[in-house]
């Protein structure tokens, strides 16, 4: 979920540049920070996000830079008007000329300056321009994840390959549980009952380690995790969001990992179970970066 995309666009004398960001998170965060004028597309922006990605802490950031255009020159020509009138009548009356178009045009009150202000039309114009512009940031933010992804779902993919070599291993441990049981107990009940001088009785024995030996059987641990080993492959070739059920099924592998070290009568198949935990423990943290 880890990924990173830059758009610039422009639209007549504005340019504006997204940066878009996204970082692990179980669920979908959507943080944005806009400009002043386009709050009203805070709705906007989370929905076309949404709609293309599932999962990740995404913050979006926008920063645009209108250029000044010209400022408008208009005419009053009210106040003209009745400048022209005014002029021609006095001129007439005293015998002058009538002053020139320039020397009126230059009183007061004759040309209003106005800085140009965005028209409802153009700044609906200029707002749809940005949000396309940020459409294209967005699939190019999901791409970026999916290079990332793919990198580490090979990572995970080999991790996968590990567990279903030490289980392989722990499997060819299995049959000898029964003897390490046998092996041990008979340890230390000849040297508890040696130093009282009762004779070890062998049927009883058998008996025990009987019952030990079922209860370390870890025959159904091996098979649940060679099928979440199928079931960890299956997810990984899917083009889908597989994200959650991964995280779900390193919690699985967890459980069975964790069963069978604490089964386990022997040192090989308590370092296969250590062995296990800690792979698990590595595919835990990689699925967090998974969509």
């Amino acid at each position: 979920m880890t990924g990173f995309a830059r758009i610039e666009g422009s639209w007549e004398n504005h340019r504006w540049t997204w940066e878009l960001k996204s970082v692990n998170s179980r669920g979908l965060d959507i943080r944005h920070r806009l400009p002043s004028g386009m709050d009203a597309h805070e709705r906007t922006v989370k929905k076309l996000v949404s709609d293309k990605l599932g999962r990740g802490n995404v913050n979006c950031n926008l920063a645009i830079d209108s250029q000044a255009l010209p400022a408008r020159i208009q005419v009053n020509e009210g106040v003209l008007g009745e400048i022209v009138s005014v002029a021609k009548a006095e001129a007439a009356k005293h015998g002058l000329e009538a002053p020139r178009i320039s020397e009126i045009m230059a009183l007061r009150g004759v040309l209003e300056v106005t800085d140009h202000v965005m028209e409802d039309e153009e700044r609906q114009s200029r707002d749809e321009a940005v949000l396309t512009s940020l459409e294209s940031a967005i699939d190019e933010l999901a791409a970026d994840r999916i290079r990332e992804g793919a990198k580490m779902g090979a990572v995970i993919n080999d991790q996968v390959n590990q567990i279903e070599a030490l289980v392989a291993r722990a499997r060819l441990c299995a049959g000898g549980q029964a003897t390490a049981i046998q092996d041990r107990l008979e340890s230390q009940l000849s040297e508890a009952l040696g130093s009282r001088g009762v004779k070890l009785d062998q049927d009883r024995l058998v008996h025990e380690v009987s019952i030990l030996a079922l209860k370390a059987d870890i025959a159904e641990e091996l098979d649940r995790l060679d099928a979440h080993v199928s079931a960890a492959r299956e997810l990984l070739a899917t083009s889908d969001p597989v994200g959650r059920k991964l995280d779900f099924l390193a919690q699985e592998f967890g459980r069975e990992a964790n069963t069978l070290a604490s089964k386990a009568a022997d040192n090989e198949l308590s370092s296969i179970g250590l062995d296990l935990k800690v792979i698990i423990d590595q595919i835990r943290e990689q699925v967090q970066n998974i969509e």
